[in-house]
């Protein structure tokens, strides 16, 4: 019989003991400690999606004009206010016309004077044409001299000229008098169209100068109806066609459920040029008109479209944020575009999909696109749980205690 000493017995107890802490570890660490990443996953459902480009855009009345002042003068008098509803015809201002009054009366009483020089030149017209008939019979009875009677005829002539020439300068005092009374009426300032005083930039006793630019008096539009004038980046217009849906909301306008509220159009026009900017003094001295953009500004090119106004909600350069309709798709499949992973064929991705607890792979095609999602049309079905990410497991996550 083979005896052990007491080594072995203490070499057998240490291998234990190693064991034992071994085994514990691992117990610690799969408890507490190993990796636990969770599949973030969702389910393929139904929803609308439209592929839009936004854009920026102020409101302006579809019809509106800017009444001025076409004679010099002091304002005496303003019948209306901003926010006045007018009718075609109303008198708005009147200018004090005693200098335009002034001047009718001279021009009335200058034809007048002309008119009554014209009786004379008439009178003396005829009493040549009577001397020329006597001298004509004298002359064929041979009892007048040969002068005389060409005396006669050319003071018929002059005669003649001088009621011609009168009544030319008739013509012309007539034409200036005309024009006095014009200027005259023109004190008096009535409404070209029935709409809304929006504007008015003038004042009773102001001195208004009229002579080398006709001074805006106020202004009247037509609230019925708006017109959106949305600045569209030189990035997207191409894809901004006439005719293609719109809508737009405003900051503030809400709808019964508490929602910004939605108008929505169709698109009249684009613009064919950006809009004019202001030539600086820099620009102006070096010659340079309609000289390009600066490197770094971005282009826009304007998009107009129109929308009722019944209710009076939209008002005057208001911002508007638009929405330029491309495509839509209503109660269609709908999946994260961040789910997808591209292939060679833009409009065809992969997807990992859970089916009885592991993940397959499905091709996908989609559709309509927006920033954040896509229309499925083939590879996924209602109710497809679709892997969206793997979310890994934060430190504290993986202490359980």
């Amino acid at each position: 019989m083979r005896l052990r000493g007491p080594g072995t017995a203490t070499r057998r107890r240490v291998v234990l003991v190693v064991l034992v802490l071994l085994l514990q570890a691992v117990a610690v660490w799969w408890a507490f400690f190993r990796n636990t990443d969770t599949l973030e996953t969702m389910t393929v459902h139904r929803t609308d999606i439209e592929s839009t480009v936004s854009a920026l855009g102020t409101l302006q009345p579809q019809r509106y004009v800017d009444v001025g002042a076409q004679v010099s003068g002091q304002i005496s008098r303003i019948l209306v206010q901003p926010g006045d509803n007018v009718e075609k015809g109303d008198l708005l201002v009147e200018f004090d016309p005693s200098i335009q009054q002034a001047e009718v009366d001279t021009d009335r009483a200058n034809l007048q004077s002309l008119r009554a020089q014209l009786a004379e030149r008439q009178a003396e017209l005829t009493l040549a044409q009577q001397k020329v008939n006597r001298q004509r019979r004298m002359a064929a009875d041979g009892s007048t001299r040969m002068e005389d009677f060409q005396t006669a005829e050319a003071n018929l002539k002059i005669a003649q000229a001088r009621v011609q020439s009168l009544t030319a300068q008739i013509e012309g005092a007539a034409s200036r008098l005309k024009g006095s009374e014009a200027k005259l009426g023109h004190t008096r300032i009535y409404a070209p169209m029935s709409g809304t005083v929006v504007t008015l930039d003038a004042r009773e006793g102001q001195t208004l100068n009229a002579a080398y630019q006709t001074p805006v008096v106020m202004r009247i539009a037509d609230l019925s109806r708006m017109t959106v004038w949305a600045e569209v980046s030189e990035a997207d217009i191409g894809r901004v066609k006439v005719d293609m849906p719109v809508y737009f909301t405003t900051m503030g306008l809400m709808d019964a459920q508490g929602q910004p509220r939605r108008w929505e159009s169709t698109l009249r026009q684009v613009l064919p040029a950006p809009p004019n900017k202001p030539v600086t003094a820099a620009a102006g001295a070096g010659g340079q008109e309609g000289a390009q953009p600066a490197s770094g500004k971005v282009v826009a090119y304007t998009a107009l479209f129109d929308v009722d106004n019944a209710d009076g909600a939209l008002m005057p350069q208001m911002t508007a944020r638009v929405f330029f309709v491309s495509a839509a798709a209503s109660h269609a499949l709908v999946v994260p575009l961040a789910a997808l992973k591209p292939t060679a064929d833009r409009n065809t991705f992969e997807a990992q999909v859970l089916e009885n607890g592991s993940q397959r792979q499905r091709t996908v095609k989609v559709g309509v696109r927006d920033r954040l999602q896509a229309e499925v049309v083939s590879g996924l079905n209602e109710g497809d749980v679709l892997v969206t990410g793997v979310k890994p497991a934060e430190d504290s996550e993986k202490v359980r205690w």
